[in-house]
């Protein structure tokens, strides 16, 4: 095979997977797999929004408590994002009422993953995982779990979501 064509094969073979598969969904140029100077396809770094998500995934299974902020002491909901969002050095309240007014509004069609989302009369909030879904601390007796907005109470009860960070 020649030089030339070794170089090509690879930006043609992802010319055509992407002709064909498309871009991500609602994903803008600079989110999506790029080949870089070798060919090779390069995925971009996770924003800080999706790497808040997986930090959530990972308090799956942990006990709720009131006013919890901690994997050792339980989590409320507030608790929860706090925690998550402070691995990733960005302080915020532990209070669902004050952690309305951080970051900036987005509307349930831009919602991406580690959006925090409210519910009606702000007495919770979850961080949205994608796809419909949200990691959140529910209350008493449970724990912190996935759950399908629109297979449960939650999606009705949306109210608003907020970006805390630029994602």
């Amino acid at each position: 095979m020649s030089t030339r064509l070794r170089l090509t094969l690879p930006a043609l073979a992802f010319a055509v997977l992407f002709a064909v598969v498309g871009p991500a969904a609602g994903a803008r140029a600079e989110e999506r797999p790029y080949p870089d100077r070798e060919g090779r396809i390069v995925a971009p770094a996770p924003s800080v929004g999706e790497r808040a998500a997986r930090i959530a995934l990972g308090a799956v299974g942990i006990p709720y408590e009131w006013g919890g902020e901690s994997p050792e002491s339980g989590f409320d909901c507030s608790g929860l994002v706090r925690w998550v969002y402070g691995r990733l050095g960005v302080e915020l309240p532990h209070n669902s009422y004050a952690l309305y007014g951080e970051g900036r509004r987005v509307s349930r069609a831009r919602m991406k993953p580690g959006d925090v989302l409210f519910f009606e009369g702000l007495g919770h909030v979850g961080l949205y995982l994608g796809r419909g879904r949200m990691v959140h601390a529910p209350q008493s007796g449970r724990d912190v779990e996935v759950v399908r907005l629109a297979g449960s109470s939650y999606g009705a009860r949306l109210v608003g979501a907020r970006r805390v960070v630029p994602a």
